[in-house]
């Protein structure tokens, strides 16, 4: 038997990168997955990738800024498959740029992103969980960045420190029904929201996009790599699959020993 046999799991922004490693993993892991993501016609092409159209995967186009949008996708999820028991909360963007240059309309798009879409989406799992009386798992994908803060980065290392404080409380108020939160905090992985950054670091910089890889991103790692897809979505299932209030509250690291905490 699989990890997740009879769970159902939604994870957002999963149309690539992280979240569609997670994807793929728990559903290897026996789980009904959920493909959420802004671009609605690549979240089914993904679905269909995951389990060839046999019905174990579902693309959904969800804005997780919009309230609407997300409690219509978590409706739409319960009538076909009941209540949602996973939640991973993965969607997000980067904006590289000094603070003093920060247009205020990019600093609100990433918050509402990250910290108002983690909120939408944990509530909406939430009510589903406590009324379905089985309780469930809340991943959020944090950071490196929510223990440690970088230059030119102010809104992102804000919003992934913020999602400590929203896991936290989301472990207390949820412990009565059954419901964990934690946050996995990935160190860089080679997605494409970080290969976009490396050429944004190097002309901010003045420096080449090799300088920005080695003495940027993997100085401070303890062997000069990038950490994997798989890496992370190893975590993602131990941590969904995880028993028991035992582990829950809690931040998770894998930035191959960048931060140590």
């Amino acid at each position: 038997m699989g990890e997740l046999d009879g769970k159902v799991a939604l994870i957002t922004g999963a149309a690539s990168g992280i979240g569609k490693a997670i994807a793929m993993a728990f559903h290897a892991a026996g789980a009904r997955v959920v493909v959420a993501d802004l671009d609605g016609d690549a979240a089914e092409m993904v679905a269909g990738e995951i389990d060839g159209g046999n019905g174990t995967a579902l693309g959904l186009a969800m804005d997780v800024t919009e309230e609407g949008a997300v409690n219509q996708g978590f409706d739409e999820v319960a009538s076909r498959w009941g209540a949602v028991d996973i939640l991973v909360s993965n969607a997000g963007i980067q904006v590289i740029a000094p603070l003093v240059d920060f247009q205020y309309a990019e600093w609100k798009r990433l918050l509402a992103i990250h910290l108002d879409g983690a909120f939408l989406t944990s509530r909406a799992a939430m009510r589903q969980m406590i009324a379905s009386g089985k309780g469930g798992s809340i991943l959020m994908m944090g950071s490196a960045h929510s223990h440690v803060a970088s230059k030119f980065k102010a809104p992102y290392v804000t919003a992934k420190h913020g999602l400590l404080g929203l896991a936290r409380t989301i472990a207390k108020e949820g412990a009565a029904h059954g419901i964990r939160a934690n946050v996995l905090c990935p160190g860089f992985v080679r997605t494409p929201l970080v290969e976009k950054q490396i050429p944004e670091q190097a002309t901010t910089l003045g420096i080449t996009q090799e300088d920005v890889i080695r003495d940027v991103l993997l100085r401070d790692t303890v062997d000069g790599e990038f950490t994997t897809l798989e890496d992370i979505a190893r975590v993602a299932l131990f941590m969904a699959a995880f028993p028991s209030n035992a582990l829950t509250g809690q931040s998770l690291l894998a930035s191959h020993g960048w931060v140590m905490d």
